[in-house]
């Protein structure tokens, strides 16, 4: 009689290219990038890291309700969504942004949508950072945590009966592996052979939980071969580990209709969201260290500037321009209108319904006779 053990002595590797200098690592294989490729993946994450830090910013001044960064996981984001293609579908959790804007998702789109004005594709029904877009095959985030994963399966398994030469891709946090509909979707996808690819940003804390008190296990890599699903562990702040290990994983997906996990390394360098502090659990050299030292952006930037690819002016102009693009993008967010009221009851069903219509009558009482507590530039 022989038990398994709870875990093996030997952890698994992690799979780099770029080493914390962006100098290529000896002996380690990896999809080519080319020059028009590199330049624009490093642009966008330029654009990304610029972005969540101008809207963090608007946020603290109290002209939109919510926000939440991307700041640390760039590499996740841009290179993720560059070894895909456009016809792949999207099921994100809430930290890739990034993948909406490689897609072609405008800064002028973002600010639409977290101002929640009347050219925001959600009609202002949903909060901050909440994207979504049909044009993009990017399902619209939903707060609750993990839903999106066996709902990917589906979307994976509609593609193959189908025959679609795409596969559904989704994205989690570590926390969200506690959820049992991580579970349930790694199952459901090893059953069906679907093809969808787990991207698991394993950045170090769940809100304020970090992995030590979250799993036991040698991190989310190996909880794939328990499914019998085909895993890798990757260096999520090395852009080119990123790019190879996604752009590989798709073509096992489509070519062998099976489902693939990623476990990407990171940290989370920003605060969990607006409504949260985290130098209250975390040391706040540890954060400086990471923003500082293992930056993903700097990383990918010696590397691109070494090809010759790069340079001082390139960066100075991008920049600039990336920031008046974004401060443009506010002015005009800012000054459009607000959906009008009745929209808060339309879209849930052909006609509305009995109730709905009853909501509606007893919300616009309830305006009129307390007319201040109500946002004044909504149109009634």
């Amino acid at each position: 009689m022989r038990f398994i053990s709870d875990a093996s002595h030997k952890r698994v590797p992690c799979y780099r290219v770029l080493d914390e200098d962006g100098e290529p690592m000896k002996h380690t294989n990896h999809v080519q990038v080319s020059k028009e490729m590199a330049v624009r993946m490093y642009s966008e994450m330029v654009t990304l890291q610029t972005m969540d830090s101008i809207f963090y910013e608007v946020q603290r001044q109290g002209r939109i309700s919510f926000y939440l960064t991307s700041m640390g996981e760039e590499a996740v984001n841009i290179a993720s969504a560059a070894a895909l293609s456009s016809d792949d579908i999207i099921l994100p959790q809430y930290r890739e942004p990034g993948v909406l804007l490689w897609r072609g998702f405008t800064l002028q789109q973002f600010a639409h949508q977290l101002f929640g004005n009347t050219n925001d594709f959600g009609k202002g029904r949903q909060m901050p950072i909440h994207y979504g877009s049909n044009n993009h095959n990017y399902f619209t985030v939903s707060s609750p945590i993990a839903t999106q994963l066996p709902q990917a399966v589906g979307a994976a398994y509609s593609l193959k009966m189908d025959g679609k030469s795409a596969c559904a891709v989704t994205f989690c946090g570590d926390g969200g592996t506690s959820e049992g509909d991580f579970h349930a979707g790694m199952n459901f996808a090893a059953v069906m052979e679907a093809p969808v690819i787990f991207i698991c940003r394993n950045n170090g804390w769940a809100i304020s939980t970090p992995v030590e008190e979250q799993f036991r296990s040698d991190g989310i890599v190996v909880k794939g071969q328990a499914y019998g699903i085909w895993s890798i562990r990757v260096d999520g702040n090395d852009a080119l580990a990123v790019y190879s290990a996604v752009h590989t994983a798709r073509e096992i997906a489509i070519k062998e209709q099976r489902p693939v996990l990623i476990e990407a390394l990171s940290y989370r360098v920003g605060h969990h969201s607006t409504s949260d502090d985290s130098t209250k659990y975390r040391p706040i050299d540890e954060i400086e260290y990471w923003k500082m030292e293992r930056n993903p952006v700097n990383r990918f930037k010696k590397w691109v500037e070494r090809n010759g690819w790069w340079s001082d002016k390139d960066e100075l102009e991008l920049r600039s321009s990336v920031r008046k693009q974004l401060m443009q993008a506010i002015q005009v967010a800012e000054k459009a209108q607000k959906p009008p009221l009745e929209d808060m009851f339309t879209d849930v069903y052909d006609k509305l319904s009995s109730n709905l219509e009853e909501q509606e009558r007893e919300l616009r009482k309830v305006i009129e006779k307390h007319p201040k507590d109500y946002p004044s530039d909504v149109p009634l």
